[in-house]
């Protein structure tokens, strides 16, 4: 009666939220099942987006008979996203504060009144995603001709691009792909500050825009008029000139860089010159792009099936003997996975931790009881063990909490490798000397309590106070000589790894962490020498924009993302998780966890595939970028000799002032303008691909 009521059969979409305080998340969760599949029941074909607090009851929802992702319905677990948002913020510090304000809707408008962080910070804000369809004028491009042309001429950034695999399977979103070109009518996923400037992508004439400086006068031209046969000529001819793009008169290789480097050019000089329109009408989307392939076939270039949404170049000769040995990923290839290990494996005491050499690892403080609800740590674990890590890479978790509650999360984890345990307490500074927190790339503060209604202040209160124990605390000159670290001759292994440490800071204030929240207002107590107001928003808050706090809450306006875009989502899940697919998801939901698999070619490929990182300008191949350059000069130079795409910066908040003035402390820059002068202190936050030579300094 109520549905009939509410006219749900005549809705657009039906959104069901989630109580995120709720006492008990599998009954939250049970319940709001129930109701999807009551709304189902009466209206089969209602779109659904649904939130779940726990990742393990994605599953019924599989059960569904109308259950439909392909028209529409989706799930947004709080605990895989904000979980995963932690995971990658271990990999690159602030990355969550950047991808929350992506999704969120806010206009990021500079104030004289605030500090000069504040407004770059706020600036980046105001960016949120868009999907918009490429013009014909980038049919043939590879990815980083595209990339470049778009933020140099249209000042866009280009992050993905959805593809459709060849044997015409269900489209992919590919992440910054190397070596494929650019099909007809492909869909783009750009950060900007609006619907409108996304535009441009669609408008985009080679022939009639070329010369235009300002890119806001890139509207719809003339040529848009031209339909049929002209269309499908202009389309024919811009595959032609893809396959043919030179830099310089010289040939570009596959993977879209000149045969011989050219030194750093405006984006245009690496489209084609061509004489010939390129034109594009509305009635286009109608037309059959897979004939137009099938009269120009790409280059007879070795490569597997489509793999992660783009073709993987393998070798002509490769050998896999050595990786049929044993089992080192899972089923999918996605992830490392080893033989299931029992917990007491894996636990150690105060002393085995202290004589463990732990240096560049992932500390979790988890504060929990025996009976405590389970917070699925595997979504936190996961994507740190994504196979686009060689085994080396891989960070060490240590996670320091109740033994008693961990065995009940360890059936998720027994398969992921390079886990400890310490049975103790987050606010044990013994217990954290013990595990080298000094000496991590990131310390993790989370809580798996209940919240208690009485008082949401002290929903916080052993976060809080484990954060502010780590501050308070000093540690000696623990690492004397860390010269052999880092020392690799291979510039992408080495250049900005901003986490090798030659030596642990001396002060807690620098250990790097972040805090996870239940209470928004909770984030006034975080920093002593912050000036926030109590009634500051989340987002403006100091600790947010550093990336050292993040809420729950800021997963709310995903709802309504997805409702706009449901690709959107689709691409957040694929950055945070690290690679889980669906046949991933169907796996988990067996109950039985991650399974081993033998490597073959098809699963190797999968490791072919982008991840965030996060570069220093203060050494390695970029560094003379931090003199003074501009933005623009580092994501060409960036795109073109390494494949890795900028999407922004992390400044520390005191540059200018003098060291004993200077905190540690960075702030989030998202997508900073084209003209953003640089400093040597920044790192950048790219997305780089996966690295096929190992490192030999081991």
């Amino acid at each position: 009666m109520d549905l009939e009521r509410a006219k749900v059969h005549e809705a657009d979409a039906c959104l069901v939220l989630a109580n995120k305080y709720c006492p008990d998340p599998d009954a939250e969760d049970a319940a709001n099942i129930m109701r999807v599949i009551s709304i189902k029941n009466y209206s089969d074909d209602i779109r659904m987006i649904i939130q779940l607090m726990q990742y393990h009851n994605k599953a019924y929802l599989l059960n569904i008979p109308s259950w439909d992702w392909k028209q529409g319905d989706d799930v947004i677990c709080l605990a895989e996203l904000k979980l995963g948002f932690i995971a990658q913020s271990c990999l690159a510090p602030g990355f969550s504060t950047m991808m929350a304000n992506l999704f969120a809707m806010r206009s990021g408008e500079p104030s004289d009144d605030m500090q000069a962080w504040q407004n770059d910070y706020i600036q980046g804000t105001g960016c949120e995603m868009y999907t918009e369809t490429l013009s014909p004028t980038f049919t043939g491009m590879t990815f980083s001709q595209a990339s470049e042309l778009c933020f140099v001429k249209l000042k866009l950034l280009l992050l993905a691009v959805e593809v459709r695999p060849d044997d015409g399977g269900d489209t992919k979103i590919s992440i910054n792909p190397r070596g494929s070109k650019i099909p007809a009518n492909t869909v783009g996923f750009f950060i900007a500050q609006s619907a409108e400037e996304v535009k441009r992508a669609w408008y985009y004439c080679k022939a009639c825009h070329e010369d235009v400086k300002n890119e806001n006068q890139i509207k719809k031209c003339k040529c848009k008029n031209f339909i049929g046969g002209m269309m499908v000529h202009s389309v024919l001819k811009s595959q032609q000139i893809g396959q043919h793009i030179t830099t310089d008169g010289k040939p570009v290789q596959p993977n879209g860089v000149a045969a011989s480097k050219p030194g750093l050019q405006p984006a245009p000089s690496v489209v084609a010159k061509t004489g010939t329109p390129l034109k594009k009408n509305v009635s286009m989307k109608e037309e059959s792009a897979p004939d137009i392939f099938q009269e120009n076939p790409r280059p007879p270039i070795r490569q597997d099936p489509m793999r992660n949404g783009h073709p993987v170049i393998v070798p002509m000769t490769p050998d896999f003997d050595f990786e049929k040995t044993e089992m080192k990923y899972d089923s999918t290839g996605m992830f490392h996975w080893t033989p299931a290990r029992s917990i007491d494996d894996c636990i150690l005491d105060r002393n085995q931790a202290a004589m463990t050499v732990l240096n560049g690892h992932v500390v979790v403080c988890l504060f929990a009881h025996s009976d405590s609800p389970l917070i699925g740590l595997r979504n936190l674990v996961m994507p740190l063990r994504a196979s686009n890590f060689h085994f080396h890479e891989l960070k060490h978790v240590v996670i320091v909490g109740a033994v008693d509650y961990i065995k009940r999360e360890w059936k998720t984890l027994q398969n992921l490798p390079k886990i400890s345990v310490l049975n103790g307490s987050p606010l044990s500074r013994a217990d954290l000397r013990a595990v080298n927190v000094n000496l991590c790339d990131m310390c993790v503060i989370l809580s798996a309590k209940v919240p208690s209604n009485d008082d949401p202040t002290l929903a916080d209160k052993e976060a809080i106070l484990a954060s502010l124990n780590i501050k308070a605390m000093t540690f000696g000159d623990v690492v004397t000589n860390m010269d052999s670290m880092g020392d690799s001759k291979d510039a992408l292994n080495n250049m900005g790894d901003t986490s090798v440490k030659r030596q642990g800071p001396i002060y807690g204030t620098n250990v790097p962490m972040i805090t996870e929240l239940v209470n928004d207002s909770n984030v006034q107590f975080l920093d002593q020498d912050d000036d926030d107001d109590p009634d500051t928003e989340l987002y403006l808050t100091q600790p947010f924009a550093c990336g050292t706090a993040f809420a729950v809450s800021v997963l709310d306006s995903l709802m309504s993302t997805t409702y706009f875009n449901q690709n959107a989502l689709t691409l957040i899940r694929s950055l945070i998780t690290g690679g889980a697919t669906p046949e991933l998801e169907i796996i988990l939901a067996e109950g039985a966890g991650l399974r081993g698999g033998y490597s073959t070619p098809d699963t190797l490929a999968n490791r072919d595939r982008c991840r965030v990182g996060q570069i220093s300008l203060s050494d390695g191949p970029l560094a003379t970028f931090g003199e003074g350059r501009k933005y623009q000069d580092l994501f060409v130079a960036s795109l073109r000799n390494y494949g890795m795409l900028c999407i922004g910066l992390y400044r520390l908040r005191d540059a200018t002032l003098t060291a004993v003035d200077a905190t540690s402390k960075r702030y989030v820059i998202t997508n900073p303008p084209f003209d953003f002068g640089l400093l040597p202190t920044d790192q950048v936050f790219v997305f780089i691909h996966w690295n096929k030579r190992q490192s030999t300094s081991l």
